[in-house]
């Protein structure tokens, strides 16, 4: 096992429990979870205190039963400053603006003996950020990413945080790492194996982040008027992401934008020698497929090579095929399962006390952000991402003027996320240049 006799989790929501429990099935390892303080973290710590270290994931549907189970945590750190010991790998399950921070927090003598750091959820360039910090200790470390994680789990309602329930899990996820033939990718593809999960080996662990559907479709569904306007503006009626427009934020305009973006994305993937990717066959082929009758095989295939019009009608065929779930079984009257009635979350209060934006749009701002400076620095011009940051960064300064004798969270304030963008920049920048001095 290598790698993988001590192991601690850190970020304490509810991924990190399905990620101990499947951990603790799969390999014989010592556990340890380690979470900031703060106010919503001290549910997670009092829960785990009560019930003796036990957490306990359970399932919504029989078929991902090789989820489902309890374990004990040997070891828990309030605070990331706290953390002592020695620690084989450290697996970040959280937020990927916030890796540095947490990365700062811990101390140089448990990151000089750590030997594998995974990133479970990371966005495009975090590979590369991480390895930036690790720089500074002279020694190699492992770095892997995974392409997103493995479903979707959350805390049960009215229940302990020591428990959660996951309600869906991927079929198919990608990962890559910084050490080539890596031991510890061949561990993971068997536990993810026994999962249920295919994972596929990327040559690169940015490889790896760049296929993450949200990058591509996230931007133009949450950053625009209508979007925004639901999630920000006080109002009962509901709208909801994937639906048609007026229902949804769905329209010619914003699958043209959707589309352009996804070519700059492809630019940017040219210039830093990654694999492009088939919009189209990804969305329908790793993430959620359509009958043939709506869209054949050819079209899926061919889709990179067909003009820019047919892309745009093949894409809104995409988007109208999934109103419903095309698999699901019709009631009596002949309906199937509203597939695409996913209400924008709003605003709202956090356990801190501040008005705070929901996880989309505020995470896919920091993707979104990364991806826009990547493109700055290759000098490449990105005026559809550049669109979509304006009009949130717009929305934000609007939001905290209208605000301004609540307490708001740093989410409204517009961020360059410079250190970030300039140690990811560092990194590509070297390894372009590593390729250069190869082909000399």
């Amino acid at each position: 096992m290598l790698d993988f006799k001590r192991v601690l989790l850190l970020g304490t929501g509810p991924a990190s429990i399905q990620l101990a429990v499947c951990l603790k099935q799969q390999l014989t390892c010592k556990l340890g979870i380690a979470g900031r303080e703060s106010a919503r973290s001290e549910q997670f710590f009092a829960a785990i205190e009560q019930n003796n270290h036990l957490v306990q994931a359970s399932i919504q549907n029989e078929a991902h039963r090789a989820m489902k189970g309890e374990c004990l945590i040997e070891h828990i750190y309030k605070g990331y400053g706290s953390i002592t010991g020695e620690w084989d790998t450290l697996i970040f399950a959280v937020t990927t603006d916030a890796y540095i921070n947490v990365l700062k927090q811990i101390s140089d003598d448990v990151l000089k003996h750590t030997k594998c750091i995974i990133l479970v959820s990371p966005t495009l360039g975090s590979n590369s950020l991480v390895s930036n910090y690790m720089n500074r200790f002279d020694k190699e470390v492992e770095i892997v990413s995974f392409s997103t994680y493995l479903g979707d789990t959350r805390w049960i309602p009215d229940r302990a945080h020591n428990h959660v329930l996951t309600t869906a899990v991927k079929k198919k996820i990608f990962v890559g790492s910084t050490q080539l033939h890596s031991t510890n990718i061949g561990v993971l593809s068997h536990l993810y194996e026994q999962l249920g999960i295919a994972l596929e080996v990327m040559n690169t662990p940015i490889e790896a982040e760049t296929r993450n559907i949200s990058l591509y479709v996230h931007p133009a569904l949450f950053m625009n008027e209508f979007a925004l306007d639901a999630i920000f503006r006080d109002s009962s009626t509901l709208k909801y992401v994937y639906k048609i427009y007026p229902e949804g934020p769905i329209t010619q305009y914003l699958i043209r934008d959707m589309l352009a973006q996804w070519k700059e994305i492809m630019n940017m993937l040219d210039n830093i020698h990654i694999k492009r990717l088939n919009l189209l066959q990804f969305m329908t082929d790793d993430n959620y497929p359509v009958k043939l009758e709506s869209l054949s095989r050819h079209d899926i295939d061919n889709f990179s090579q067909v003009e820019t019009i047919h892309q745009e009608y093949l894409l809104y065929i995409r988007y109208t095929s999934l109103l419903i779930d095309p698999f699901s079984e019709p009631d009596i009257a002949g309906k199937y399962f509203d597939f695409s009635a996913v209400p924008f979350q709003k605003i709202f209060i956090n356990s801190e006390g501040y008005l705070d934006i929901p996880r989309m749009p505020k995470e896919d701002y920091y993707r979104t952000k990364i991806i826009q400076g990547i493109c700055k620095y290759l000098g490449l011009e990105c005026p559809t991402l550049d669109k979509f940051l304006h009009t949130y960064e717009s929305k934000l300064n609007e939001v905290a003027a209208c605000n301004h004798n609540q307490r708001l969270s740093f989410a409204f304030t517009v961020q360059s996320f410079e250190e970030d963008l300039n140690r990811i920049c560092h990194e590509i920048g070297k390894s372009l240049h590593n390729n250069i001095s190869k082909l000399r």
